[in-house]
């Protein structure tokens, strides 16, 4: 046995739509930036203020419904936005 070995543990998070806890590695991140637009990140390396979601778009209603993404971006989201963000993750939903 071998002395001295760390295991290194996947960092999760929990997606905001159904606050199931992920490897980070399988959600994707909103994030709002200085700027304070919003957009989705799918490598979570931008900078800004982030939420996870998991890669379904009910998780994304879901979220919206309840406002989840306001509250943890700490910002007020115009309906057009939802409308993109929606948009973009159902096109990358079909890939």
């Amino acid at each position: 046995m071998a002395v001295g070995v760390k295991i290194k543990k996947a960092p999760e998070r929990k997606c905001v739509g159904c606050s199931n806890c992920f490897p980070k590695k399988e959600l994707i991140r909103v994030v709002r930036d200085s700027e304070g637009s919003v957009s989705l990140d799918f490598t979570g390396k931008k900078a800004g203020r982030g939420a996870y979601l998991c890669k379904n778009l009910s998780c994304f209603k879901k979220a919206q419904k309840a406002k989840r993404f306001e509250s943890n971006l700490e910002c007020t989201i115009p309906e057009e936005v939802y409308e993109a963000l929606s948009l973009e993750l159902a096109a990358n939903e079909s890939k």
